[in-house]
This record gives structure tokens, sequence and C-alpha cells, in this order.
């Protein structure tokens, strides 16, 4: 009887193995590669976006110019003034110049932080809108090419030219981010990043 069910076993084996077999095996690979950064540079709506934030960084960058001047000529007014003193204490007229110049320099400082801060801001705000419409796109792009993995350029060694699908995910991106919204990320989504940056 025990042979009978060791045969029996043996037999139900080989008849369910092939299936198992069949059902492990995985598809050949269909592989695209797509530069996620490239897309994220050169959609239309993409170009725009980045092209606003470089003109306001230009702008931040020509104010703290613009602050520095003016800061310039008072900062070397004190220090020869203090050079002139020698080991002699300022008087009143000088610690109140002295405490002003400190005001308006920290001011300044203050207000160049501040624009720094929302250039930053600004810069999540566009690369999180674009970031939720790549996946879709790179999974719309995959299955109009019938991929079945889709790597990018950044974690590939070489590829034939005839892979990248880069201006298909670009095209795809052009429809489904018609345009970015070119302002600080909502206070709540700053505040939930703000530990992440730490």
């Amino acid at each position: 009887m025990t042979k009978t069910l060791l045969l029996a076993a043996v037999a139900a084996t080989t008849v369910v193995l092939p299936g198992l077999a069949q059902a492990q095996r995985v598809p050949a690979a269909v592989i695209a590669v797509v530069d996620s950064n490239r897309a994220a540079r050169e959609c239309n709506a993409c170009r725009t976006a980045w092209s606003n934030l470089q003109s306001q960084a230009q702008a931040l960058q020509t104010r703290q110019q613009t602050l520095d001047t003016q800061l310039r000529p008072e900062a070397q007014s004190l220090e020869a003034a203090v050079r002139a003193l020698g080991n002699k204490q300022p008087d009143a007229a000088l610690q109140q110049r002295v405490t002003a110049f400190e005001q308006r320099r920290q001011q300044a400082a203050q207000e160049i932080g501040r624009g720094q801060q929302n250039l930053q801001s600004i810069q999540a705000n566009i690369v999180q809108q674009i970031n939720a419409r790549l996946a879709p796109a790179v999974n719309q792009v995959m299955t109009a090419r019938g991929a079945n993995l889709v790597l990018d350029t950044d974690a590939r060694l070489a590829s034939a030219p005839a892979l990248d699908v880069t201006n298909d995910v670009i095209a795809a991106l052009n429809t489904s981010l018609p345009s970015i919204t070119v302002a600080p990320l909502p206070q709540q989504q700053q505040q939930q990043q703000a530990p992440q940056g730490r």
C-alpha cells in the first residue's frame, strides 16, 4: 500500500511540475530607456516653469548685489573710524552708527534668506508637480511601446538609441501637464518637508 501511494505521488509530481515550471517563467524583457531629468527639463510647461524660477533667482541675486553695494560704503567708513580710534573707546555717536549699520546688515541678510527659502519652496513645488505626472507618462509610453521594463538613463551603463523613449515621455508630459504653478509650496507641505531637509 505504501508503495502504491509513493508511486501515485511520483506520478502526480511529474504531471504537476511541468505546469508549475511554465507558470514560473518570466516573459522576455522588453526594455525602454527614459532620461527622466531631460523630460523634467524639456516638457513645455517644465521649460516655462524653470525659466520663471531662474528669472526669480536672478532678481534675488541682483537684490543681494544692490544691498551689498548700499552697505559697503558705510561698512568701510565705520571700519576706518574704528581704526582711527586706535585703543580708544568709540563715542556714543559712533556706537549708534555701528548699531544702526548692524541692524541694516541683519535686515538685508534676513531679506535675502527669506528670498532663498522662497525659491527653494518654489523649486520643490515645481519638482512635485512634474513628478506627479512623470510616472503616469512613463507608464503610458511603456504600454504604448509594449515594454515591460523602463530604466532611467542614470541606471544603465549603455543602451541602443532605439530603446530611448524620452521624446515620447516628453510628448505625454506636454499633454498631461499643460502648465505648472510657479509658487511656493502650500504652508502645510512646507512644514511636512522641513524635518526631511534637516
